[in-house]
């Protein structure tokens, strides 16, 4: 398929430099261009930021006169979906993603439209992900996530136990002595639980004073030291029942949430992040809050996100630039936000800070916890070789509470596999 889609885009190409006349867009591989005021956006949505981006298309095409198409398909098949359209000549104008490394070649440089708008104004951590070799901005991050534990409010009130100062975190000793008090208050079946998830498990090494890439994200900082006693200590939690052992054994290398068991009241610390406070204040029925992640080594949390990207082979460069302009200006962004609860991007916004219409001490929390994150966190988030190298870390945990390998033996494993990563990356 990968060959096809080159010779597609090669053919593009030839053709283009045959007939190459004004209304072409930018770049060697540019497609004929047209000025229609129509966009299409390939787009999936994590629940609450549908309504919020409606919002702003409706917003959008009042002042521009632009419609935009919002196609949305499911997650788990988007890189497919995508993969597929660029094979067959039908790019979207924009798109939504997560992971812009499979396309990295089919993106447009947005800076030769909205550079002035665009460039410099978001996360410096995501700076090395989204920048091409010639120094071209490939893609825009569009919203923040960031990794923290969620507590049950009621089980804590049972407990008498205190609940964390947001502003002086736990520990993970404080955190998990916490926990096992309200654990055997309340007659739990655990008392953290974890999602099935090298992200998620990345939180825990970050605290643990490591990460696998360095704040560039292109070279290896994995302490495997301070990454045994992480390991360690996530194999005990789980031998001893204070974590769902069977969650990760069942789900094998697979993505596994745990938010039916905090849902569920089955335990009252569910590590997660800032994209469940919008669903749980619909579903939770008991009082809830976030906490400030636990400190080890290191405080704060492990960052996430998504990302918006234009296509070479897009027939309306120039609008679908100005569009990415738009939703990702310091307005738009504060009103995807609120609306969504959602973590900005723009550097202006985190250190203005943002005031939520709804749960907003939650995500007081979460923005809190952005500040404290390491570079390294950030770095090794955003890396090309993260994906990769977490998935890997699923399979190396998984081995160890199995009893098929030491925690020793799966961080070489998982050092191995980070440093084959960034490897085939080259």
């Amino acid at each position: 398929m990968r060959h096809v889609r080159e010779f597609l885009v090669a053919a593009a190409a030839i053709s283009l430099v045959a007939s190459c006349a004004p209304g072409s867009g930018s770049g060697d591989e540019a497609s004929k261009q047209t000025e229609d005021k129509k966009l299409t956006y390939l787009y999936f949505t994590d629940g609450p930021d549908e309504q919020a981006t409606r919002n702003l298309l409706a917003e959008y095409k009042k002042k521009t006169g632009v419609t935009v198409d919002l196609q949305i398909v499911p997650f788990d098949n988007l890189e497919q979906r995508l993969q597929a359209r660029l094979s067959g000549g039908n790019a979207p104008d924009v798109a939504r993603l997560t992971d812009i490394e499979p396309f990295r070649t089919d993106l447009l440089d947005l800076n030769t439209f909205q550079k002035a708008a665009l460039d410099g104004k978001f996360l410096k951590g995501a700076d090395a992900y989204v920048s091409g070799k010639g120094g071209e901005l490939l893609a825009v991050p569009s919203d923040l996530t960031m990794n923290g534990p969620l507590i049950n409010v009621d089980q804590f009130k049972k407990a008498k136990v205190p609940l964390p100062d947001p502003k002086h975190p736990w520990t993970w000793d404080e955190m998990v002595t916490a926990a096992k008090k309200v654990q055997a208050a309340n007659k739990t079946q655990n008392a953290i639980a974890m999602d099935v998830s090298g992200h998620r498990f990345s939180t825990m090494l970050s605290q643990y004073g490591t990460s696998f890439f360095d704040a560039s994200g292109k070279k290896p900082a994995f302490d495997e030291a301070k990454a045994t006693a992480a390991v360690k200590r996530f194999a005990e939690l789980n031998d001893a029942g204070v974590m769902p052992k069977d969650l990760w054994l069942q789900a094998g290398t697979k993505y596994k949430g745990a938010n039916e068991i905090f849902l569920a009241q089955q335990t009252p610390v569910y590590i997660s992040g800032n994209w469940q406070v919008s669903a749980f204040a619909k579903e939770a029925k008991f009082n809830w809050a976030a906490a400030p992640d636990p400190c080890q080594e290191e405080c704060g949390g492990f960052p996430g996100g998504k990302f918006m990207v234009s296509f070479k082979e897009s027939k309306r460069q120039k609008q679908a630039a100005d569009f990415i302009a738009f939703m990702n200006s310091k307005e738009s962004q504060e009103k995807m936000a609120e609306e969504a609860n959602f973590l900005p991007t723009r550097q202006d916004l985190i250190s203005s800070g943002l005031t939520y219409p709804q749960r907003n001490a939650d995500m007081q929390v979460f923005l809190a916890d952005v500040k404290r994150t390491p570079a390294t966190a950030y770095g090794t988030a955003y890396s090309p070789a993260f994906s990769a190298t977490a998935d890997a870390t699923v399979k190396e945990l998984a081995k160890v509470l199995a009893g098929q390998a030491t925690p020793e033996q799966a961080v070489a494993a998982i050092k191995a596999a980070a440093q084959k990563a960034l490897g085939d990356l080259a």
